[in-house]
């Protein structure tokens, strides 16, 4: 589902498309105080994380943006603006009991650390006391430790559930006194909330202080309204100042992210942006009206595939292999897309989620593929050059399947390598 959405991206929106962030200041600022709120708002970009160092990066420049306008105190609150996109962020056909995990985080215009908190697990001084539990400030999330401490070299038998009812996180199981802290990541609640938190929590840390809270745009929208107006009996007029303008990674970086390692917050994203892009909200339905035009002018038949989401998560999704190969097809005869796209997927043996596959023999370093697994199913496509250098595309999907996993991952791996072998001579 990735190559497909990567591919209506792509066409939608170009290879050089960037998101943009910007920091506006609401109030006055004198005496090196904002008297006002800070308000963040973005159409989408995904980057602003810990890869590659490019959050702090951002935050540095946002610290330094605010002082050159005369900032040194924020007297008002952080707001995170997420009109962009709707608050639609959960996918459809996802299912509840992976949601509290990294991979099935919310989708919406603000994405702070690709929206997911940091719990950490540390064993108690005594075996049979609670370990320390710790969760990132801004995930929305009421903790609940449940956990215990376990005798020296017993099993970490960790893990955290999220309750259905209410944002609850409930932490199990047990871990090895005088063992290291154990280290999860847990998806947020709203990503709105959890971006403008870090926000005020880095700002803080590079000695811009934040007196008032970090709240969701939508919570405070009619209070913005009213005094954004002058009114005929003489309502004040609120001044705003853009602070800073910051622009994304292309999107053929964003895009290397996205396929080599199968993020799916990525892939949501952009299916989200593809849909902005025709104008209004950006949502999940506008995004798929557009992939479905825009793969129907490519030749693709409509009843060939089923796209609920972008990412694949979703149990609602449907496609032949004979449309991947199709979808590749195009993307390869295109020079627009050609190298763009072949840059962005797995090498076998190199990197991705394909280094550690198809080692010591003609498919390492040669097939460049796209994987993609949940729970019984398994898939491989791409493209491996023949012996006499011809190159094949393929596909692999394999379903409802009860035997191990990895022996369908043997099968396709073996598949791709009798490519890489084959020649017509």
């Amino acid at each position: 589902m990735k190559v497909l959405t990567l591919a209506v991206a792509a066409e939608s929106l170009g290879w050089e498309y960037r998101f943009e962030t910007t920091l506006e200041a609401r109030g006055t600022i004198s005496g090196g105080v904002l008297h006002g709120d800070l308000i963040v708002k973005s159409n989408g970009d995904p980057t602003i994380n810990t890869r590659a160092g490019r959050g702090a990066e951002v935050f540095d420049e946002w610290a330094g943006a605010l002082r050159a306008a005369g900032v040194d105190s924020i007297d008002g609150r952080i707001i995170g603006d997420d009109q962009a996109f709707d608050d639609e962020w959960i996918g459809a056909g996802w299912a509840w009991d992976y949601l509290q995990y990294d991979y099935a985080a919310p989708v919406g215009a603000l994405e702070y650390n690709e929206n997911f908190a940091s719990l950490t697990i540390a064993p108690a001084i005594d075996s049979g006391r609670q370990p320390l539990v710790q969760l990132q400030s801004g995930s929305g999330l009421e903790l609940i430790n449940h956990a215990a401490t376990g005798p020296a070299g017993s099993p970490n038998t960790i893990d955290y559930r999220r309750h259905l009812d209410r944002p609850v996180l409930e932490v199990t199981g047990a871990i090895p006194l005088g063992g290291q802290p154990d280290t999860r990541t847990v998806a947020v609640v709203n990503p709105t909330i959890f971006y403008a938190q870090a926000l005020k929590t880095e700002l803080s840390a590079r000695g811009i202080a934040v007196s008032g809270p970090a709240v969701d745009f939508d919570d405070v929208a009619a209070e913005l309204a009213a005094t954004s107006t002058t009114t005929e009996h003489g309502g004040s007029v609120q001044t705003s100042k853009v602070i800073a303008k910051t622009e994304s990674p292309p999107l053929r970086d964003i895009a290397t992210v996205l396929m080599k390692v199968s993020q799916n917050l990525y892939a949501e994203t952009l299916l989200k942006t593809v849909g902005a892009m025709q104008g209004g909200l950006g949502t999940t339905e506008g995004g798929r009206v557009v992939a479905r035009k825009t793969l129907s002018d490519w030749g693709i038949r409509t009843d060939s595939y089923v796209m609920y989401d972008g990412s694949g998560l979703s149990r609602y999704n449907y496609i032949t292999p004979g449309t991947v190969v199709d979808v590749l097809l195009h993307l390869y005869k295109d020079p627009r897309h050609r190298e763009a796209f072949l840059s962005t997927l797995p090498i076998a043996g190199k990197d991705g989620t394909i280094a550690t596959r198809m080692r010591g023999g003609r498919a390492e370093g040669n097939a460049i593929a796209k994987t993609g697994s949940i729970s019984n199913a398994r898939s491989l496509s791409g493209f491996v050059k023949s012996r006499d250098g011809e190159t094949i595309v393929f596909s692999i999907l394999a379903n409802d399947f009860v035997i191990p996993s990895s022996t369908i991952t043997k099968m396709a791996d073996l598949a791709v390598e009798s490519l890489a072998n084959f020649t017509r001579h």
